[in-house]
This record gives structure tokens, sequence and C-alpha cells, in this order.
């Protein structure tokens, strides 16, 4: 490996711990985002609350479809 490789390589290792820093601070923002809009403290308590949020609109759109099946059959639409 010539001096020019070894260099090249520093530069590669710089700028992937610069991308590195980046990145954890933008996890960091979003972490604190997720914790204060909807306490959350980790990934999989998001995601525990999303398939909660989920089996909610679940029972939500089968009541509007009872719903809706109910005045069409009252109102023979």
């Amino acid at each position: 490996m010539t001096e020019r490789d070894l260099l090249n390589l520093k530069d590669e290792i710089d700028e992937a711990k610069s991308s590195v820093a980046e990145l954890k601070g933008q996890q960091t923002v979003l972490m604190k985002q997720l914790k204060d809009t909807y306490g959350c403290q980790s990934t999989e308590e998001a995601e525990a609350l999303i398939a909660k949020w989920k089996k909610d609109i679940d029972k939500l759109q089968v009541k509007i479809d009872e719903g809706i099946k109910e005045l069409e059959e009252k109102y023979s639409v």
C-alpha cells in the first residue's frame, strides 16, 4: 500500500466517522420527538403503539361498514 492509498483510506474513514456522527444526531432528534409526541421510550414501544392503532382502525372500519350496511338496508339504497 502506498502513502497515497493510506491517505485515501484515512479520508474515507474520516468521512465515515462524520456520517456516523450525523446519523447518530438525527437518531437522537427522532427519538426525542418520538418520546415527546407519543410517549415512547423506544422503537419497540412505538411499534407496539402502531399495532394498537392498526387494531383500533380495523375495529372502526368494521363499525363503519356495519353502519353503512344498516343505512343501505333501512333506506333501500
